[in-house]
């Protein structure tokens, strides 16, 4: 799938700033909305992986995996964010997650 100039936009700013969990982010979310959830799903697990603080990720790459059929990977993935989300102290972003991961178990 040929990137899209967004897609290109975010990855000049990662050249920059290739840490930044907001960039990493929207790059995932630009695959999955092209529908390219395969790599959306690499790209929110490698944000988690580097920034395990970043909560939104967990839901997103939570709701990519259960569109993958990959059920068991999205309740671990789920599970953690959870935890995140407490730790974090983002009641909202743990209920949604925590909704999810009662649908699938």
């Amino acid at each position: 799938m040929p990137e899209t100039e967004r897609m290109q936009q975010i990855r000049a700013l990662l050249a920059e700033d290739p840490a930044d969990p907001f960039l990493r982010y929207g790059l995932a979310m630009e695959y999955a909305s092209q529908g390219d959830e395969q790599t959306a799903a690499t790209h929110f697990r490698d944000l988690i992986a580097a920034s395990p603080e970043y909560v939104p990720a967990y839901l997103m790459l939570g709701q990519t995996l259960v569109r993958l059929g990959e059920d068991d990977e999205a309740k671990d993935t789920l599970r953690r964010g959870v935890a995140a989300a407490g730790k974090a102290g983002n009641e909202h972003a743990q209920g949604e997650m925590q909704a999810l991961l009662e649908s699938l178990e």
